[in-house]
């Protein structure tokens, strides 16, 4: 009987020691897979962090102002306060900037208008153009974008300027300086008559050509009043549609906790208050063309220019 039992504890301890032979095996099998799992895991998690990180650090989280679908019946204003900006510069009452912020406004140029304009700027820069994406002409100064290099437009082809601009041209671009001052000056409660044009005020072209030189990275997120000492409030006159015409190249302002975007329209002005609290940059043209007219002023008579006259 107690052979038998010996041999029944023995049969016993065998049979333990098989399943734990067994179980150490599955579990030898099965760890590599919770290993992959794990890893997996941990780079899924990894992946969502950084487009975390990536969305706070670029800013990344998009409210649209106003879509190109709209029409606006009257200008939409989204106010901000002011910078410290404006304080490092001789103030001008009644005109400096006290109330901040960006609007825009569908009624101050016609579809037609834009039309007309977008032609006075095929027609200059037909003659010239980057090597890159932008090119600008600008009427007051002549600079036209040409290869890597600008080239005065009114001297360097000074016998056909006048089978290139018309008077006409000319009186429509000052009605528009005159529309935009007008609105710019009812929006920030402005005595208009200080508001100065200033330069640079152009026409610009912008595709989805790469860049040649810096002059055509337009891209980059910048504050008008630090890149330009004179302005004091800046617009832009879109002449093609976003969506349409082009792709990409929306306007973009900058806010600390999100951007929000103006979609171009032909004839929809966009303007704002010149300094920091309207960082802003522009969305990289993806396809198509995207023609505009930065319009600047001043308050300081210092820095005023005159309007462009056909030679």
């Amino acid at each position: 009987m107690a052979v038998q039992r010996r041999g029944n504890v023995k049969s016993a301890d065998t049979s333990t020691i098989e399943k734990k032979i067994k179980r150490g095996m599955a579990q030898r099998q099965a760890s590599p897979y919770r290993g992959y799992s794990a890893l997996l895991l941990a780079l899924l998690c990894t992946c969502a962090l950084l487009t975390w990180l990536w969305s706070v650090w670029t800013n990344d989280i998009m409210d649209t102002m106003v879509s190109r679908g709209e029409v606006l019946t009257q200008p939409r204003v989204f106010m901000v306060q002011c910078s410290e900006d404006y304080q490092k510069y001789k103030h001008f009452p009644g005109c400096t900037p006290t109330k901040c912020g960006r609007a825009v406004s569908d009624s101050v140029a016609t579809t037609d208008e834009a039309q007309i304009l977008k032609r006075i700027a095929e027609r200059g820069l037909a003659l010239g153009g980057s090597d890159g994406g932008a090119s600008i002409l600008d009427l007051h100064s002549g600079a036209l974008s040409m290869g890597k290099k600008f080239v005065n437009i009114y001297s360097y082809f000074s016998d056909q300027i006048r089978d290139i601009f018309t008077e006409e041209d000319f009186e429509l671009y000052r009605v528009m300086r005159g529309r935009i001052q007008k609105v710019i000056a009812e929006t920030f409660g402005l005595d208009s008559s200080k508001l100065f044009l200033t330069k640079p005020t152009f026409f610009s072209r912008i595709n989805s050509t790469s860049a040649k030189t810096t002059h055509d990275e337009y891209w980059h997120p910048h504050t008008d009043k630090v890149t330009y000492g004179s302005f004091d409030y800046t617009s832009l006159l879109y002449l093609t549609d976003y969506g349409v015409d082009f792709g990409g190249g929306r306007f973009i302002f900058m806010d600390p906790n999100s951007n929000r975007t103006v979609e171009p329209r032909a004839g929809r002005v966009s303007f704002f208050s010149s300094g920091s609290e309207n960082l802003h940059r522009v969305e990289k043209v993806a396809w198509g063309m995207r023609y505009a007219i930065t319009v600047s002023f001043t308050c300081d008579p210092d820095y005023a220019i005159a309007d462009p006259s056909l030679p």
